[in-house]
């Protein structure tokens, strides 16, 4: 009898996304390591794109999805009743965030964050335009996609959402651009695709003043720059400026799918009627996600790890050193290093799966490689992972 594998099922019967998927069969995940079907431990560089910012398998988070299975789980559709995993997680978020932000639309994903806020925009200022940057990315979804910086991604999809201009990220076009036809601006607050891209303080701060000025509401993405991951909680608090909109994802889960947008109560309930139910969603801000989301947050709020940040990164900074190494772009723990091409760079980053460490790339810098663990690694797992990647840089780019 012959017997299928799991990786044929995997490329037989799991929808594919590339023609070259990492491929590891992953069987745990515990703090910073990943362990595949042979046992195999690797160090995990990417933590779900900044999903395991606590680490994997945090046996509190685990406890909390247990508790809360055990009580209910999908009750109805998201915003009729009264989910205490829900109002309880969203009291502690409003707790850490500026007063303006004050009301919680809990999600399933980042990308549905994005679509509820472009929506949002346009329901409360009554206008056409949005303005978005090059090399940004907001999600995959039709909306995110219009908004997306990239048209070699756009394009195959056209037609997309009107109204859409780019500009590019920390230029000075945009301030011509913002206008009383703009619904919003939507950027990343640090921009994650381009291979960490961080702006200008000042740039930052004419950008929320310009949009002040015209009525323009203000979309921050913090899908993947929140909860601790640029060394503050909230990457917007490096620049001394507060979105009217604020997008939260990846690590909101706690490793569960949730996502939010996040505005004050005033302009959230233009949602609420002209039409009511104006953004609706099944499994959003599903109960037990919350509770994980909740729990996780507690974890990085009670043991510093925002605040230990800085110190790590300058570890990071001070190992990977290498003539090969053409640029090191880094903001917390989140690094890019870019290499002469990109077949340098994905040779470089096969070699760190295949000597037990994993990266990636980036989908607008693919000649980068990707750094962003889990905010626990400590300084003795910094030094091992780096030394992987400059001894696979040795033996792929010299």
């Amino acid at each position: 009898m012959n017997v299928i594998s799991n990786r044929d099922i995997f490329l037989k019967n799991i929808a594919q996304t590339s023609g070259a998927p990492i491929g590891l069969e992953i069987i745990k995940a515990e703090g910073i390591y990943q362990y595949d079907a042979s046992g195999k431990e690797y160090i995990d560089l990417i933590a779900g794109f900044s999903v395991a910012n606590i680490g994997h398998s945090h046996p509190e988070v685990i406890k909390a999805v247990q508790e809360q299975a055990a009580k209910y789980m999908h009750l109805i559709v998201y915003g009729e009743f009264i989910e205490s995993p829900q109002t309880a997680y969203a009291k502690l978020l409003t707790e850490h965030l500026p007063a303006s932000l004050d009301c919680i639309y809990f999600t399933n994903s980042g990308a549905e964050a994005t679509e509820g806020a472009l929506k949002l925009a346009k329901r409360a200022t009554g206008r056409p335009n949005i303005i978005a940057f090059n090399k940004s990315y907001h999600g995959s979804t039709q909306g995110a996609l219009s908004v997306m910086g990239d048209e070699y991604y756009r394009n195959a999809f056209r037609p997309l959402l009107p109204g859409i201009i780019h500009t590019d990220y920390n230029g000075n076009e945009v301030f011509d651009l913002i206008n009383n036809n703009t619904a919003c601006v939507i950027l990343e607050t640090i921009q994650a695709e381009s291979g960490i891209t961080v702006p200008s303080k000042q740039w930052m701060q004419q950008l929320r003043s310009k949009c002040t000025e015209h009525g323009v509401l203000l979309i921050l993405d913090e899908i993947q720059a929140g909860f601790g991951r640029t060394g503050k909680l909230w990457a917007f608090e490096h620049f001394d400026i507060v979105p009217d909109i604020l997008l939260l994802g990846k690590a909101l889960g706690g490793g569960m799918p949730l996502g939010a947008f996040v505005a004050g109560k005033a302009l959230m309930h233009q949602l609420s009627f002209n039409p009511v139910l104006g953004h609706i969603t099944t499994f959003g801000g599903h109960p037990v996600s919350c509770a994980a989301g909740k729990t996780a947050f507690e974890i990085l709020l009670n043991d510093g790890l925002a605040a230990q940040v800085k110190e790590k990164e300058a570890l990071f900074v001070a190992q990977l050193q290498h003539s090969s190494i053409r640029q090191l772009n880094h903001f917390g723990l989140w690094a890019s290093l870019k290499f002469q091409d990109n077949e340098t760079a994905q040779n470089i980053i096969h070699a760190c799966v295949e000597n037990g460490c994993i990266t990636d790339w980036f989908l607008f810098a693919p000649d980068h490689l990707r750094i962003a663990p889990p905010l626990t690694i400590q300084p003795e797992q910094i030094r091992n992972a780096c030394s992987v990647i400059i001894n696979c840089i040795n033996e792929k780019a010299m």
